[in-house]
């Protein structure tokens, strides 16, 4: 069992790294690929931001969104991993220890 399901596993993702040769996508399929990565990590990060004691909190009240926030004003601004995060985890911190 374990064995068919790693076989099923590696040949859905060796489909497209294989056949790198003879598999061609279209600019408009590479083109939405691109932002794969990104629609990802906000599937995963974004529920955790926005859910507080399991209920939606939509208010700067709420220190994850507001880290989040911060961080994402941060990157947008200066392109800095490190300073957005610090940022992050600053605004975070201050909100956390306010509550």
């Amino acid at each position: 069992m374990i064995a068919g399901v790693a076989l099923v596993s590696f040949l859905t993702r060796a489909i497209f790294v294989v056949p790198s040769g003879y598999l061609r996508l279209s600019p408009g399929v590479q083109r939405v690929l691109r932002f794969a990565p990104a629609a990802a990590l906000m599937a995963i990060i974004a529920p955790d931001m926005l859910m507080l004691h399991g209920e939606l909190a939509l208010s700067l009240a709420n220190p994850r969104l507001a880290g989040g926030l911060a961080g994402f004003a941060v990157a947008a601004a200066t392109r800095s991993v490190l300073g957005a995060i610090t940022a992050g985890m600053v605004v975070f911190t201050l909100v956390r220890l306010a509550a």
